[in-house]
């Protein structure tokens, strides 16, 4: 469960990331197909790199195992009754990580419910509907109040709605959204907005994916209508259909103004485009920062070893939750061969990682008291074992350590005594592991260039306000049977009635043109030069921008990646003296068990 919360954290915050570099940097731009990969860019990332971890090993030496003969080694006897190994006294606890689970699933089922949903409405939209081919796309004419929308190569409009000249501009845009697989951008971001659902960045994500969509519609529309001026009426009509397929990439969508703006927007110079390198120091900042893993390593040690001193000697016999019943039996043997000390193991459970959960252990050594280890429940066991101490008149003492008392530190007479191995002149010493390179790090980092500040368009030269659009006249709808004589003649009455409505709503539209023309014409005065001293600012700032990079590429160039290819070799070395020295182990246990 801790695993999916830091995922999450850090999915969040690379989303965090593209779209803060979007919306701050590239939103204004009119590198729309650019922004489009970018934004898809972002939402892999914030998938995959979370789980790309670079993992650094620190190998170090095991910690000295002390034992003292002043005090006798903890021996704990067990009656032949049975001792359950969790007793607790049950008590009600609210599981927060189902909680979580829960509401997480009552969404997502919620989310893939509307899904279906929408798809749902789109078949029923399609069904039954004549399909004009023509090259690769498919025209569907329907009869339903819906704004024209496409899908895939499908673009379905409803003709009686507009005018000649309005259906061959909107038949332009989505013929772009089809030619381009917009549909695509739509589902991912849909699918990732039902997986995050509860991350608000996301669909601030996906509202950015559909408003950068929607400008590069518009803009390869409008260069191939002659008529520029009708193209933003049509884009304003348009707002009073707001009946939609959610699935779809529809011709209505919201923020009218900024489409409208962003058409009479010059070009933006190439020189812009470093924008689009600038996330790459905070991803290299994230992959230092979270995405390398330090994990320190003890150096092997035989299991069950002998610490010796002078005099006294102490056999270990360590018994863990991933002990097989091999190497169970193989201990009972030793112990008999060894030290005459009877062992019986019974009632051996597991669970389905085939750990240990329960064991019974009776040790007898002559006519000594019989000592019994039991230990049950469902969990898997901690750490336990025997422990055999021999003293320097050859009495022996056999005692079990429960607990994870095995693993901790044992003192005899306040002496530390060496670990008692295999004869190094016989066996050769255990080869040392190499250590990985450690990649540069970020603090290293030369200082950012600062970009300059975008100057502030002023109020009065603002595009004002369209007229309400919602006060404009709604064209009536032919009638089904167009051989219906009356209902053809009510439809022209209302036609009439809506041409007169339409000439007096046009004025407000001339004036609202005429006051449009008088601020453009007042920004090419005063904003534009303003824009010039930017742009050259601009210039200057990404000159400054290539230096920066070219100091990155210098710091985090093909050094790192050559000792990387030297630590693998030196791996390769190091795996083939281990093997040797395997073999020289073996070789030593056959020469020790003849002796």
């Amino acid at each position: 469960m801790e695993a999916l919360f830091t995922f999450i954290a850090k999915s969040s915050g690379l989303l965090l990331l593209f779209y803060c570099a979007y919306y701050f940097l590239l939103r204004k731009e009119t590198f729309f197909n650019s922004s489009r990969w970018f934004l898809l860019a972002g939402l892999i990332t914030s998938v995959v790199l979370p789980f790309l971890v670079y993992t650094k090993i620190i190998w170090i030496e095991p910690a000295p195992i002390q034992v003292s003969v002043s005090k006798t080694i903890p021996i704990l006897n067990y009656s032949q009754t049975s001792i359950p190994h969790n007793i607790q006294n049950e008590t009600f606890d609210i599981n927060w990580n189902y909680a979580v689970l829960a509401i997480y699933g009552i969404g997502f089922l919620t989310l893939i419910i509307k899904f279906a949903i929408d798809f749902y409405s789109l078949s029923s939209v399609l069904k039954g509907k004549k399909i004009h081919q023509q090259a690769d796309f498919k025209f569907v004419d329907i009869s339903e109040n819906i704004a024209p929308f496409s899908y895939f190569d499908y673009i379905v409009y409803n003709s009686s709605m507009y005018t000649a000249s309005e259906l061959e501009s909107i038949i332009e845009h989505e013929k772009v959204h089809s030619d381009q697989n917009h549909t695509i951008d739509v589902l991912i971001s849909r699918v990732f907005c039902v997986l995050f659902w509860f991350n608000p960045i996301i669909w601030l994500y996906k509202k950015a994916i559909l408003q950068n969509l929607e400008f590069i519609a518009d803009n390869e529309a409008a260069k191939k209508i002659s008529d520029k001026k009708a193209y933003q009426y049509t884009l304003l009509k348009i707002t009073t259909h707001e009946s939609c397929v959610a699935i779809t990439n529809h011709f209505y969508q919201s923020l009218i103004k900024k489409r409208i703006v962003m058409l009479n927007k010059n070009q933006s110079k190439k020189s812009n485009y470093w924008k689009y390198y600038a996330i790459l120091p905070a991803l290299v900042a994230f992959v230092l920062l979270f995405q390398i893993k330090t994990i320190a390593q003890e150096k092997a040690r035989k299991e069950n070893q002998e610490i010796t001193e002078p005099g006294d000697s102490l056999d270990v016999f360590k018994i863990k939750k991933t002990t097989t019943d091999q190497e169970l039996k193989e201990m009972a043997e030793k112990l008999k061969k060894k030290h005459d000390a009877d062992v019986v193991i019974s009632d051996v459970k597991r669970n389905s990682k085939n750990e240990l959960t329960a064991i019974r252990v009776e040790i007898k050594k002559g006519n000594e008291e019989t000592q019994t280890l039991q230990i049950e429940g469902d969990e898997a066991i901690k750490n336990c074992g025997i422990v055999v101490s021999t003293e320097g008149n050859g009495s022996k003492k056999i005692g079990i350590l429960t607990d994870d008392a095995i693993d901790k530190p044992m003192v005899i007479h306040n002496r530390v005594v060496k670990i008692g191995g295999f004869n190094s002149q016989n066996t050769g010493a255990l080869p040392a592991p190499p250590v990985p390179p450690t990649p540069p790090a970020t603090a290293a980092l030369p200082p950012a260039p600062i970009a300059p500040v975008m100057p502030v368009l002023p109020k009065d030269l603002e595009l004002p306000a369209p007229p309400n659009m919602s006060k404009m006249p709604k064209a009536p709808s032919p009638p089904k049977n167009l051989k219906d004589k009356v209902a053809m003649k009510n439809f022209e009455k209302k036609m009439e009635e809506f041409d007169k409505k339409m000439e007096a709503f046009e004025p407000k539209m001339a004036a609202y043109e005429k006051q449009v023309d008088e601020i453009m014409s007042k920004r090419e005065i005063v904003y534009d030069k303003e824009m010039e001293k930017y742009e050259i600012a601009m210039e200057k700032f990404g000159a400054e921008m290539d230096k920066y990079g070219a100091s990155i590429d210098q710091q985090f160039g093909d050094d790192f990646e050559k000792k990387m290819q030297q630590f693998e070799k030196d791996m390769k070395v190091y795996e083939k003296n281990m093997k040797e020295h395997a073999k020289e182990m073996k070789k030593f246990e056959k020469e020790n068990k003849r002796s």
